[in-house]
């Protein structure tokens, strides 16, 4: 029924599942291409008060998702899952599901002298790699796009893919998961569970980053990581050349050593990488230094108290590693250690972050925020360090200070605090990026004295 309806060139009936910023981008593509020129477009979003222009239909709410079977094609915004019930069952009635990622690459693969791709994926340090590949890559004189789940649009990107040599994506799973293509260039970072709270389980999860090399030819490449099994599990199901990366470093500078490793194969020289990674200062919200206070003891004129924003922590994996970069690839700088952590909870073991606690000789507080303090505090109770519970941010930061002054004055050495939440911000905050904003402005408003 839906195939003749297409034949006999009526205008389709299309519906735009979230309308995030690639829902938004999605809908300004559709109205740029001839082929949706007649177009009935919807837009289904779970926000009641969204604002939508009159000229579109719209269905807002907690039944967005119903009767996606009555579409002739569906695109599915990453957050919103394959597997949704509601999605497959429209797929099986013949609706077909479809996605920005999914637009992008059929446009890049249908030029005749398409942009070399380099898509990125991980559980963590996807958005640290991107960037500094992108950066690398624009220092050696290279014509570079940059976007994806990065946060700019892949669809946006597509008016200048002509004058581009190089695309640079950061690919989720939830991108992945129903792709068709791959990159000519894989990169898998580590791999660890994630994203339970939309995906099934684990397998499905990793099953979804297979694709990234699935679709690959033997000529194209795959980067993994040599001792993470999930990274090596992905890059044996591609076709392509596979190249190990054994990292130099722990927590967020083993992907500098991806990151040096896949333009150095590129032929980037040695010099131009060095100058790039010394002029790269890390991502927002990503073992990011907010500010240093000074503090005057009696025996040291200055001792230093840094506050870390590492907002974009949102698995206890992600903040073991954060630990482990502030402790283990900084043993010259003895520093004592207050964690802040806590949020609304993935549904993911803990046992990374209690073995980088058991680790860390200089952890010496742990402040617990979010809907799962009291979880993660019986999961983190420890001789070692003292655990206090908060209830906002605010008091947990106020108090971090308070106790980071006191730290100064016993041990007469500097201190870090570190803002790695473990989890997600949906509990108290509209995203990882409002919390991370947060939590700079209350450092900020500190006083010095």
């Amino acid at each position: 029924m839906k195939k003749a309806k297409k034949m006999q060139n009526i205008s389709l009936k299309i519906a735009i599942l979230g309308f995030g910023k690639e829902g938004q981008s999605t809908l300004k593509y559709l109205e740029k291409t001839r082929a949706f020129k007649n177009a009935e477009i919807w837009i289904c979003d779970k926000n009641k008060g969204l604002k939508i222009p009159a000229r579109y239909h719209k269905k807002l709410g907690e039944n967005y998702l119903t009767e996606l079977h009555k579409f002739d094609i569906v695109f599915r915004s990453p957050g919103i899952p394959y597997l949704h019930p509601e999605i497959q069952n429209a797929k099986r009635a013949g609706t077909i599901i479809s996605s920005a990622t999914k637009l992008f690459f059929a446009e890049i693969y249908s030029l005749k002298n398409p942009p070399k791709i380099i898509g990125i994926t991980g559980s963590k340090g996807k958005g640290t790699t991107s960037t500094l590949i992108a950066k690398i890559l624009s220092e050696s004189g290279e014509k570079v796009i940059l976007a994806g789940n990065i946060g700019r649009p892949m669809l946006d990107a597509l008016s200048k893919v002509h004058n581009a040599e190089i695309i640079v994506l950061e690919l989720s799973s939830f991108q992945l998961q129903d792709l068709l293509f791959s990159p000519h260039i894989a990169v898998v970072l580590d791999i660890f569970p994630d994203h339970l709270d939309h995906h099934k389980h684990v397998r499905e999860y990793v099953n979804a980053k297979v694709n990234i090399g699935k679709f690959q030819k033997r000529s194209d490449m795959i980067f993994y990581f040599a001792n993470n099994h999930g990274s090596q599990a992905i890059a044996k199901k591609s076709p392509a050349q596979k190249i190990s990366v054994l990292p130099t470093s722990q927590g967020l500078h083993k992907n500098y050593d991806m990151a040096i490793s896949v333009t150095r194969k590129l032929g980037v020289s040695e010099k131009t990488i060095k100058k790039a990674i010394l002029n790269f200062h890390g991502l927002e919200h990503r073992l990011e230094h907010v500010r240093t206070l000074q503090q005057h003891t009696d025996k040291l004129k200055n001792v230093g108290i840094s506050f870390y924003n590492d907002s974009a922590a949102t698995n206890p994996e992600a903040t073991a590693a954060a630990i482990r970069t502030l402790t283990t690839n900084n043993q010259k700088l003895i520093t004592n250690v207050i964690l802040i952590i806590g949020g609304r909870d993935k549904g993911l073991p803990y046992k990374p972050l209690i073995q980088a606690a058991k680790e860390s000789k200089n952890l010496k507080f742990i402040f617990l925020i979010g809907e799962n303090k009291h979880t993660l505090k019986r999961a983190l109770t420890n001789k070692k360090y003292q655990i206090i519970t908060h209830k906002t941010l605010a008091d947990a930061v106020k108090h971090a200070y308070k106790s980071a002054q006191l730290l100064v004055t016993n041990y007469q050495l500097p201190v870090t605090v570190l803002f790695s939440p473990a989890s997600t911000s949906f509990d108290m905050f509209k995203n990882y990026a409002e919390r991370g904003k947060i939590f700079k402005k209350l450092v900020h408003s500190l006083s010095k004295k």
